[in-house]
């Protein structure tokens, strides 16, 4: 009996495996102009982000962008949830300490952003709130400890005024870059 239900839950973490993964890398409607010159934009708390971020620069090259801002977070990580989840509640846009320059000669942005509380974090929203993307393809890619992609390109679709965002984020558990180079030529990339 014992054996039937181990190879029965077996089988359901496969397959659920399988769906999640299905679902995190989908196939883009459409692919990406590779032919312009790409930027690569993120945010990072803890360092998940910025390794997907490396990843996806030294699979297909792109200039490199840290969001920074003013303040900082409790070492505490369950202090640092809650102080996140009121940032995000009250609409905090904290001020950026890093400035980006001659945005204009990038074609593709990747923008990266953890999923905090379902959303994402408010140091993207300052990012977008002071930077016009109209025009530009967006390429979201989303790092998160478990709760997937929820509202994170949503929201940063709605904050992105005039961008193309793409329909295909990458969407990564903690900074897991399995896969990263077949997403990136599904866009329509060349891979290194």
């Amino acid at each position: 009996m014992y054996k039937y239900l181990i190879i029965a839950i077996l089988i359901m973490a496969a397959a659920s495996f399988g769906t999640y993964k299905a679902l995190a890398q989908k196939t883009p409607s459409e692919k990406v102009s590779a032919e312009g010159k790409v930027l690569i934009v993120y945010y990072s708390y803890s360092g998940n982000t910025k390794k997907v971020a490396q990843a996806i620069q030294d699979k297909i090259g792109g200039d490199m962008f840290e969001i920074k801002t003013e303040g900082t977070y409790p070492e505490n990580y369950n202090e640092m949830v809650q102080q996140a989840k009121e940032e995000i509640t009250n609409n905090y846009r904290p001020a950026l300490t890093t400035k980006l320059e001659n945005l204009a000669q990038y074609d593709v942005v990747f923008i990266g952003t953890p999923n905090w509380w379902s959303t994402i974090t408010p140091q993207l929203s300052s990012f977008l709130q002071a930077y016009d993307l109209s025009g530009k393809t967006v390429i979201p890619f989303i790092t998160h400890g478990g709760g997937g992609v929820q509202n994170t390109v949503s929201d940063l679709t709605a904050q992105c005024k005039g961008c193309k965002v793409s329909d295909a984020p990458w969407v990564g558990y903690n900074d897991r870059t399995m896969g990263i180079a077949d997403w990136l030529k599904g866009l329509g990339f060349d891979v290194k």
